[in-house]
């Protein structure tokens, strides 16, 4: 659930195995809803999404229909996928993460070659698989981030003397995200590594992280004056649920950001297991949108 700023941190994931998905079955449907988009089959493209499906664009967060009216506009004449990576979420639920290079055009008119970070959740409802949640960020290089004190790195309490480290996560997947930028705003990392499931995953602009790089990143930028705003949720099933909102960290982040994360329950216990973060937040699109994924 990291939305450090872009740093060099380890990224070695390799997450379980689903036995209700496979790997290149879930690549597979990805790439199909990609498909319909480039056929112009709108209907079929719909038919891909669940009834709750969430978007998250730089532009805003739109459900079904905004996401079936945006693909209209959209004509990708080629599309490259790359860096594959796939993430249970329970039997009946997934993550894939990629990035894309896109080409085509916009409203007509032709766009520059856009690469992106996108992921993707899928569900199994009424025994069909469909995506209920798509977001993508730029790709960009890593940066360099700021000098911080050198005690900076390390917890400001230990997680058994925090009130804000004895906190639980629950089904409120609000009040989890919010308890975690308190984890931020207190350097608490050890409690904020607690509550990150073991198989975690980041996504951001310049990589894509497991639980280790998360919680390394994070304690290498300040949170102290991030606002979160514009709280949606959806519920994946009744384990897993995810939170999407908007991050304002001035000194940090270059400008407002969207952020998403899906927490899940198990064994009785709410954890975090996924975090996309770095999408800039604009009032309308500065170029052609290049996105036709899920999300577009």
């Amino acid at each position: 659930n990291d939305v450090a700023t872009s740093t060099n941190r380890s990224a070695n994931v390799a997450p379980a195995t689903s036995a209700a998905m496979t790997e290149a079955d879930a690549i597979a449907k990805e790439k199909a809803i990609w498909e319909t988009i480039r056929a112009k089959d709108y209907d079929a493209f719909a038919s891909m999404l669940a009834s709750d499906q969430i978007e998250v664009l730089d532009v805003g967060v739109h459900d079904k229909a905004g996401s079936v009216a945006g693909v209209k506009d959209f004509e990708p004449s080629e599309v490259v996928f790359s860096d594959w990576k796939y993430l249970p979420i329970d039997k009946d639920a997934f993550v894939v993460i990629y990035s894309v290079n896109v080409k085509g055009k916009f409203k007509g008119k032709a766009f520059a070659p856009q690469n992106a970070r996108g992921s993707s959740a899928w569900v199994l409802r009424d025994g069909k698989w469909v995506a209920i949640f798509h977001q993508e960020c730029p790709i960009k290089p890593p940066m360099t981030p700021a000098p911080t004190p050198a005690t900076a790195t390390k917890p400001a309490a230990s997680p058994s003397s925090s009130p804000v480290a004895a906190a639980t996560p629950g089904s409120d997947a609000i009040a989890n995200e919010k308890m975690v930028w308190d984890l931020f705003k207190s350097k608490n990392y050890d409690a904020f590594a607690n509550l990150l499931a073991a198989d975690f995953m980041e996504v951001e602009p310049d990589n894509v992280y497991d639980k280790a790089g998360s919680v390394k990143g994070v304690s290498m930028f300040n949170a102290s004056k991030a606002v979160l705003s514009d709280f949606k949720t959806v519920n994946i099933d009744a384990d897993a649920a995810i939170v999407t909102y908007s991050v304002e960290n001035p000194g940090v982040f270059p400008g407002p950001e969207r952020h998403s994360s899906i927490w899940v329950n198990r064994d009785g216990k709410w954890m975090g297991l996924f975090h996309h973060g770095g999408t800039p937040v604009v009032k309308a699109p500065a170029t052609p949108k290049a996105s036709a994924s899920p999300a577009q």
